[in-house]
């Protein structure tokens, strides 16, 4: 009898049929106070390819900087029904699409300089995708805010890959940010 090793694989079909085509991606019904606004996120493989069944997690705050999560136990409200969650998968064009309010900001564990700090109002984006063995985690803040300059999580990166976490706005008027997994354009991932 020989000893022959299974071969090893990524995220395979066994995970992909349960996640593709998943679809959770409004994070905030209407109704939930806030900035009402639509995130497209844009997956692209080391050659700047399209990835058509990759699979993106969102979590943030509410419009007033506070997490639908019971260790976030800050005097902040609480909206009704909102969830600061989201997930779903690429389409044909690479592009997965949420529905949300624009987060407030939320403290920085760490401190500052004078014993406290806020993050820029952002999104955490978890990326999930074929050859991609553990999940990547990155951010999505908003082009134009006055608060990127003072974010503690942007003072860490190297200033000319900050631009890599910095979504736009596109012609219809959505946050817009293309995720590179590798190559000369690739986007910032924290080790979290």
């Amino acid at each position: 009898m020989s000893s022959v090793l299974t071969p090893s694989q990524t995220i395979g079909p066994f995970y992909w049929g349960t996640v593709v085509n998943t679809y959770h991606c409004d994070l905030a019904p209407a109704g939930v106070p806030g900035e009402r606004i639509e995130v497209v996120l844009e997956l692209h493989d080391v050659d700047g390819a399209i990835v058509t069944d990759g699979l993106f997690e969102l979590w943030q705050a509410n419009s007033h900087g506070r997490y639908n999560h019971p260790d976030d136990r800050r005097n902040l409200p609480l909206d009704a029904g909102f969830e600061g969650f989201g997930r779903a998968s690429t389409f044909t064009d690479g592009c997965a699409r949420f529905s949300t309010v624009k987060p407030g900001r939320v403290p920085w564990p760490h401190g500052g300089a004078g014993g406290s700090s806020l993050q820029a109002p952002h999104l955490n984006v978890s990326i999930f995708a074929r050859g991609v063995l553990n999940r990547l985690a990155t951010r999505l803040y908003f082009d134009g805010d006055p608060a990127l300059a003072e974010d503690p999580v942007l003072k860490l990166v190297e200033p000319a890959r900050r631009l890599t976490l910095i979504a736009r706005r596109d012609e219809q008027g959505a946050w817009r940010l293309p995720i590179h997994l590798g190559g000369p354009t690739e986007t910032v991932f924290f080790d979290v």
